[in-house]
């Protein structure tokens, strides 16, 4: 077993990467660039556990969307057209990976089920409170194209053991009274939830710190080195050799990769969100209760305690570029105004964050080539829903290498 391990960057991947070796007895460094946990892309996603969205992009109809949407600023899915040899490499694997759309569908919804049991135990064993609420998921289509393509994508769910029930638009409602819109049908999956990310995620590294691990905040790595069997980690001027490395930093982890002989191809995919402060008791009223998935729209929304609505979405091929667009915040904006038209939207905070995305669409989770190096990145929109599963799959490759 290794006896030093630095576990490099703080968001979610990372510190249950962190918890899972802290709980097997190894000695953890964790670092990270920011001042506190949680601060990048874990601090205000769209707080689904969605097992029930484990379908991977690598499908025609992506393709097809991109091509459909690139003159439309307001696009869910946005492709600029200026190319890039990392974003011309990173889709020539996505192509490459569209044979395997079926394998990967099922694969990460079983990693996303499996993640259920062990972040709901450490919420537990730790006393996070994370606004989780457990009632379920709706995916709503509005077309009758949607809603049968989505048949399919239950039969892949089922293989891996996720029950999704169709529904009609009269059961939708009495789902979640409080939508309004015309829809053709949906999806429900009572077993999903939701919960703030970035409350979890702080709750944890809290927890990390009680069970030993160092945590470096404010610490910007900036080279990483194989040395004589181990791994020197230079923060500035100074470093420290350690046992092993795992790399959980986000968008950040390619340029990591790199500097110890690996190619891991993350792109950073621009989303955003919203958080909409229910202030009266009319807006709360009148916010949705059930977590919901809009296909047409690609957003979806979580009810975060009483007094927050958090929409996200929408997928941004624009390289590093985390910059808060008015016209990619409105969509999102007018969706509420659309589908709960009495929820008052004066009060809104906007955020945006950048998804480690890798062209199959599954994470990296493992060994790297060279001995002491290993992975735990590249989860793109479902980091939330699989990293407590592959922080339990990286401690024990590394455990038992």
């Amino acid at each position: 077993m290794s006896r030093t391990v630095a576990v490099i960057g703080g968001g979610i991947t990372g510190v249950t990467t962190a918890y899972a070796l802290a709980k097997r007895g190894v000695d953890v460094t964790l670092i990270e660039r920011h001042r506190y946990a949680a601060m990048e892309t874990s601090y205000a996603n769209g707080g689904q556990l969605s097992a029930s969205h484990a379908e991977v992009w690598n499908h025609k109809a992506t393709i097809l969307n991109a091509l459909k949407w690139m003159a439309r600023r307001d696009a869910p899915l946005l492709l600029h057209p200026w190319p890039s040899w990392h974003k011309l490499s990173w889709f020539a694997e996505f192509l490459a990976a569209m044979p395997d759309y079926e394998r990967n569908t099922i694969a990460t919804a079983r990693m996303a089920i499996a993640a259920r049991a062990h972040l709901f135990a450490w919420a537990e064993q730790e006393n996070i409170d994370f606004d989780h609420r457990r009632a379920g998921i709706l995916h709503v289509y509005r077309d009758r194209r949607g809603f049968e393509r989505a048949a399919g994508v239950s039969r892949l769910l089922a293989q891996a053991g996720l029950e999704r029930r169709a529904v009609t638009p009269a059961e939708m409602r009495a789902i979640e009274p409080a939508l309004h819109g015309n829809f053709y049908g949906g999806y429900y999956t009572d077993s999903d939830s939701t919960g703030d990310i970035h409350k979890f995620t702080s709750g944890l590294a809290d927890a990390c710190a009680r069970l030993g691990v160092v945590c470096r905040y404010g610490a910007q790595v900036t080279a990483l080195a194989r040395e004589h069997g181990q791994v020197r980690v230079s923060v500035g001027e100074d470093s420290s050799v350690f046992d092993a490395v795992v790399i959980c930093a986000g968008t950040a982890s390619r340029a990591m990769a790199a500097m110890l002989g690996d190619h891991v191809n993350v792109y950073p995919v621009k989303g955003y969100s919203i958080t909409v402060q229910l202030d009266d008791d009319a807006s709360r009223a009148a916010a949705p209760s059930v977590s919901l998935l809009d296909d047409a729209t690609k957003l979806v929304s979580s009810r975060l305690g009483e007094d927050r609505l958090r929409v996200a979405g929408t997928a941004e091929f624009n390289g590093v570029n985390d910059d808060i667009r008015a016209d990619r915040i409105r969509p999102l904006l007018q969706w509420v105004q659309q589908c709960f038209p009495e929820v008052n939207t004066r009060k809104v905070i906007p955020w945006a964050g950048l998804r480690p995305m890798l062209p199959a669409m599954l994470p990296k989770v493992g060994p790297g080539k060279a001995p002491g190096v290993y992975y735990n990145t590249g989860h793109g929109h479902l980091g939330w829903t699989l990293a407590a599963a592959t922080a339990e799959m990286a401690a024990e490759a590394l455990l038992n290498s």
